[in-house]
């Protein structure tokens, strides 16, 4: 009985005291390589931590709290699959991950379009083009992807459920597709390890995924928190309420119509519309894990009509500074997609013009989408060229390689007779009509309706003019929700985004 006891008193002191490591650092995983790596987890309050991997071996103490964390030194890239070992003093066998390569690390978040899988086997609604060829080429055991476990939640949260996963076609049904194809064009660029960190969920807002502190701090966004707030207290100060059958039936109501049950009220942080509960669910575990960039596609969902999307730059902005300073990386890159098309209101050009301001922001690039939309799906199945776009920019500006990385950008424009030349830059190749002809131009005069064009190319420029407007003003480029067919292109096969010349400053 004595030796019972004290093998129960030494299971349990071991359990308690047991060193463990965050929730991104699972066997197969990849660290980013050429910065420092921030490793940390929890173990007993006093415990001596110890960290080994490409022979560094750092040690720390865990703080009164049981918290840890160390650095590695900057690693090399490295697609050899090796051990990565965690002790501690009061910790009887060490944590020991396998199969760990060094190379580079994207985040990928945003709602459904992100989420979005290579197969439509684990959502319906998903499924790229040709998704049978694309499973079963994709045999990459040097791309792994990390798919965070859906969560919400009103504060913080230290964990979030997930592991890594290697490429192969066993496994690519359920990766992101965008996150998918933009590791294996990249790692077939760059030869090294690339690892994908997919934070996703469906029909959520980009505020959402701030933080609070951030929030707070603009007074043109509180009132979202302040609202959510408000939401939240009041639903924790409701009365419980019982969905159950009651437990006796009298015998005269067996025959009488069922009153309908009550609904439980909805708990507002499990709504993925509402300020800080994806930040605090999915992406406060993650941070500082190591990594180049992030890549963003979300915009669909914007609460508040009109005055939403006039917040939304903001909204994109805030989350974009407060990322950054929260990883203390320095202003690592942010990529965007903007909306493809589609004849809904949540695609309309306002909203694709709101997404486009983050390119005021440094390292910031856009992935045009406009031209691969469908009309009555949020959800186009064509992400292998959203996945081309969005390395096309990483290459040219994370990486330094000489490719084209834009569409035509409408530079400036010039009134001729009842014309209007409109200039781009990024014109490499030529611009060109890919269909033949060039549609979605349209001019207005001096009382500012806009009536459709006629378009030529005339060199890196397009001249525009319609019958209607005698003396033109101004000038835009495909500003409907759904524009199907005649987009302009330059040499590279890369889309001109949509574009007003008399936008608001």
């Amino acid at each position: 009985m004595r030796s019972f006891v004290f093998l129960f008193l030494s299971l349990n002191v071991a359990a308690h005291a047991a060193v463990r490591l965050a929730s991104p650092f699972t066997s197969h995983m990849v660290l980013q390589r050429e910065r420092a790596v921030p490793v940390w987890g929890t173990a007993e309050a006093g415990e001596r931590v110890s960290v080994s991997f490409g022979g560094q071996e750092k040690s720390v103490v865990a703080d009164a709290s049981g918290k840890w964390r160390v650095d590695l030194d900057a690693l090399e890239a490295s697609g050899e699959g090796r051990l990565f070992r965690v002790s501690g003093s009061e910790t009887a066998e060490p944590l020991v991950l396998n199969d760990v390569l060094v190379g580079e690390v994207w985040l990928c978040s945003g709602q459904s379009n992100m989420v979005f899988t290579v197969s439509k086997s684990a959502y319906k609604w998903a499924g790229v083009t040709n998704e049978a060829q694309e499973i079963a080429a994709a045999n990459y055991p040097q791309i792994r992807m990390f798919t965070g476990e859906a969560a919400k939640a009103y504060e913080p949260q230290a964990r979030v459920g997930g592991e890594w996963r290697v490429c192969s076609p066993e496994t690519v049904p359920g990766f992101s597709a965008i996150g998918y194809f933009f590791a294996r064009d990249l790692q077939k660029e760059l030869k090294v390890p690339v690892g994908i960190v997919t934070l996703a969920y469906g029909a959520s807002c980009a505020e959402a995924w701030v933080r609070r502190e951030a929030l707070a701090a603009d007074e043109k966004l509180r009132p979202m928190l302040e609202k959510f707030d408000a939401e939240v207290a009041a639903f924790r100060a409701l009365p419980k309420v019982s969905t159950s059958e009651p437990a006796e039936v009298r015998s005269q109501d067996i025959n009488a119509a069922a009153a309908p049950k009550p609904k439980a009220p909805k708990d507002p942080v499990q709504d993925q519309h509402n300020a800080t509960v994806m930040f605090n669910g999915m992406i406060a575990p993650v941070i500082p894990y190591a990594m180049r960039g992030v890549l963003w596609y979300q915009g669909e969902s914007i609460t508040g009509g009109a005055e939403g999307v006039a917040l939304y730059p903001r909204v994109q902005t805030s989350l974009v500074n407060d990322w950054r300073a929260l990883w203390r990386q320095g202003d690592f890159p942010f990529y965007i997609v903007q909306l493809a098309g589609q004849n809904q209101p949540s695609n309309r050009p306002e909203v694709r013009e709101a997404q486009a301001t983050v390119l005021a922001l440094k390292s910031t690039g856009m992935a045009v989408a406009t031209d691969i939309g469908e009309e009555k799906n949020v959800h186009p199945y064509n992400k292998q060229d959203v996945g081309d776009r969005l390395v096309r920019i990483a290459l040219a500006n994370a990486y330094g390689k000489p490719v084209e990385f834009s569409g035509p950008q409408y530079a400036a424009m010039s009134v001729e007779g009842g014309a209007i030349r409109l200039t781009f830059s990024h014109a490499a190749g030529g611009l060109v009509a890919r269909d033949g002809l060039l549609k979605w131009f349209e001019v207005a005069g001096a009382d500012g309706k806009f009536v459709a064009a006629e378009a030529r190319i005339d060199g890196d420029s397009v001249v525009v003019q319609s019958a209607d407007v005698a003396e033109p003003k101004a000038a835009r480029y495909a500003w409907v929700n759904f524009p199907d067919g005649g987009h302009l292109y330059n040499g590279a096969g890369l889309p001109a985004p949509q574009f007003r010349t008399n936008a608001v400053k």
